[in-house]
């Protein structure tokens, strides 16, 4: 659960027991690569852990092996004051911690070029946003924010920049992703304006207020599985297959057209380039969502933490938090509590999570507080340590991303042969 302060005091939260650190200072950068000014990019304050006015970070290593999720922060994002982009990354196969913290590296940056591109492009053009034309923005009804064309213009910048990031790892001979891959979740805030793309089974989640000043849940990402209707029908026309294993009937999974292997349980990644000749694909899902100001702070995480947790749950734990700088801590350690409970025989998942605070202030958490004291009495077996159950235990084994990097040589499609398929996905499936 990691190192804690000496001055602690438990609190429940619907019936099972976190410590959270009075005297806890925010998490500092260890290192120049940890949290760093890019004078390239405009200066932005790179942050791979710690916490800060409105961001609070923390991952935590699962029993698995080495942590594979990564996160990032850039603030005031693309030389603008205020904004942030923040994503976290689900790694997965032999080397997916590798491709996570790649990728890590490399999509701000391309993103940040690509907006710099589009300033220039409307510059160029003499359609620069005018004051009439912001009013018209900020008015704009999110439901048709498909017809907005600055919109358009972002998401398309996005998409091509996702993309060329795998081509870039396709080529790259240092890194191998053939079997390896990782999922990215990642928003940018921009005043009232929240762009969110996500590509794979990572997820973000909004807490908002609701009528009754309670803490309501928005998911903004679907998870992208294999059997999503669309999805399904873009791998099949592909020749690759979607099934689940008997041991785990809910879970599908991605397999090669003649081989059982490797069973990715999800329908888009960066890397896993075995698959990308039989309907996997790098295109992420994009969203628009315009603040109000019922909106609290936005929540990204690996499944680790969705695995185990429910959207309901993570933010009533996040809006419990005592200081913002604990928050991310707190949501983890409330994940890796979970995991012990639901699946006591099996092995931790690694958990990442961002917590993005949305408000100068800290939200009233007296509702919070006492929807909290009303959970726990409805889950006190979850408070307790957890018993040994011989028989009929719960396991998670069919929750692993992957199941089998074992790929016949031999059998390899033809567009690899001569290294791997630079091939991009098929512009019928964005």
């Amino acid at each position: 659960m990691g190192a804690c302060c000496s001055s602690s005091r438990g609190e429940r939260f619907e019936g099972f027991m976190v410590e959270e650190r009075r005297n806890e200072r925010p998490i500092r950068a260890r290192n120049e690569n940890d949290h760093k000014q890019n004078a390239e990019n405009c200066g932005p304050r790179v942050r791979f852990e710690g916490s800060s006015r409105f961001i609070s970070m923390y991952t935590q290593q699962g029993r698995k092996g080495t942590n594979q999720d990564a996160m990032t922060v850039w603030e005031n994002f693309n030389g603008e004051k205020g904004a942030y982009f923040c994503a976290v990354f689900d790694g997965h196969g032999p080397f997916g911690h590798k491709v996570a913290r790649q990728v890590r590296d490399m999509l701000p940056s391309r993103l940040c070029s690509s907006f710099k591109q589009l300033k220039v492009n409307r510059s160029n053009r003499n359609i620069e946003i005018d004051k009439k034309d912001r009013d018209n923005d900020e008015n704009a009804d999110p439901e048709d924010v498909s017809k907005n064309p600055l919109f358009s213009s972002v998401k398309d910048r996005i998409i091509k920049s996702f993309e060329e990031v795998d081509e870039d790892l396709c080529v790259d001979a240092t890194l191998d992703t053939y079997c390896s891959g990782t999922t990215a979740v990642a928003v940018l805030k921009q005043g009232n304006h929240l762009v969110i793309a996500n590509l794979g089974d990572s997820r973000a989640v909004l807490c908002t207020r609701g009528d009754k000043n309670q803490t309501v849940p928005v998911q903004l990402t679907v998870d992208l599985k294999p059997n999503l209707p669309n999805e399904a029908e873009r791998i099949k026309n592909c020749e690759g297959r979607v099934f689940a294993m008997e041991e785990k009937p809910e879970v599908y999974r991605i397999w090669m057209p003649e081989e059982n292997c490797p069973g990715l349980a999800m329908a888009r990644a960066f890397g896993d380039f075995c698959l990308k000749d039989f309907g996997l694909i790098s295109t992420p899902e994009v969203y628009y969502r315009k603040l109000t100001n019922e909106d609290e702070f936005v929540v990204l995480a690996t499944d680790g933490v969705w695995d185990v947790l429910s959207n309901n749950q993570v933010v009533k734990i996040v809006a419990s938090a005592r200081r913002r700088s604990t928050a991310a801590r707190l949501l983890v350690d409330y994940a890796v509590r979970a995991w012990r409970h639901k699946y006591p025989t099996s092995k931790v998942d690694d958990c990442a999570a961002i917590c993005l605070f949305l408000k100068n202030n800290k939200p009233l958490l007296t509702k919070s507080m006492s929807e909290t004291s009303r959970f726990s009495k409805n889950y006190p077996e979850m408070a307790a340590p957890v018993p040994h159950h011989p028989k009929n235990i719960k396991t998670d084994d069919g929750l692993d991303t992957l199941i089998n990097c074992e790929i016949a040589t031999k059998k390899l499609p033809r567009s690899v042969s001569h290294g791997l398929s630079r091939r991009k996905p098929s512009k019928d499936f964005k």
